[in-house]
């Protein structure tokens, strides 16, 4: 019994404990100062959190966190009338997310159900995915400009960074991690906006502030789980 209780200790490491528990702590703290309201914004939060530290482990358990996220925080996007936000994460967010669960599930590393195996975008399929990034980011625009979006150049900024950061999960790239620290830095200014008419939005702010940190540090970590995965058959080619 006292082994299964440990195991997550085992399993994060102290930096990564200290990491998720400042996360969901700056959370929690900065929505009672300044929401004490809004409950399905705190929980969206934390489970964004939790997301963030799985995926950064590798392990799929962190794409059903975010499928979970992506339900929720549409619907918050929603009722401000973000539908950028709404249309992005529950339109194109979730659907990736669930196919990024299947392909992080059949792709272990050497059959870890806990840890991907990390992939090598090639070169010829970097001018494809930046070309249909401009192609959703520019459907995406017209159709939230039909529907009056609020901020609509950050909105269709945030299509663009949600769909390389869901395409890059999807395709198991090191890089997804950045497109979603890049989304981050866009969802700060677009709550920042929010918050001047409601001050509520404060935590939603804090919240991604908190994510841009947790997705930093995935780029870091994958990339030396990349190291990692790579190196025995750098090893076993150089026999």
């Amino acid at each position: 019994m006292r082994k299964k209780l440990l195991r997550p200790f085992s399993y994060f490491s102290a930096g990564e404990i200290i990491l998720w528990s400042i996360s969901t702590l700056s959370i929690t703290i900065s929505f009672f100062i300044f929401d004490r309201e809004n409950y399905l914004i705190l929980a969206a939060s934390l489970i964004g959190a939790s997301s963030l530290i799985l995926s950064a482990k590798g392990n799929p358990a962190g794409q059903v966190f975010m499928i979970l996220f992506s339900i929720i925080y549409g619907f918050i996007s929603f009722k401000f009338s973000y539908y950028g936000e709404t249309i992005t994460y529950v339109d194109m967010t979730m659907p990736m997310a669930v196919l990024s669960l299947i392909s992080w599930l059949k792709n272990p590393y050497e059959g870890s159900r806990y840890q991907v195996k990390i992939n090598r975008l090639k070169r010829r399929e970097i001018p494809l995915m930046i070309f249909i990034t401009a192609i959703v980011t520019f459907t995406f625009y017209y159709i939230l400009k039909i529907f009056h979006t609020a901020n609509l150049i950050p909105s269709a900024a945030s299509v663009a960074t949600s769909f390389l950061a869901v395409y890059l999960s999807f395709r198991r790239s090191i890089f997804f991690a950045a497109a979603y620290a890049a989304n981050d830095i866009i969802l700060i200014i677009l709550w920042s906006i929010a918050a001047k008419t409601e001050i509520s939005y404060l935590s939603v702010v804090i919240c991604f502030f908190a994510f841009l940190i947790n997705d930093i540090y995935g780029l870091f970590n994958w990339r030396s789980m990349r190291i990692r995965q790579e190196r025995p058959q750098e090893n076993l080619e150089n026999a």
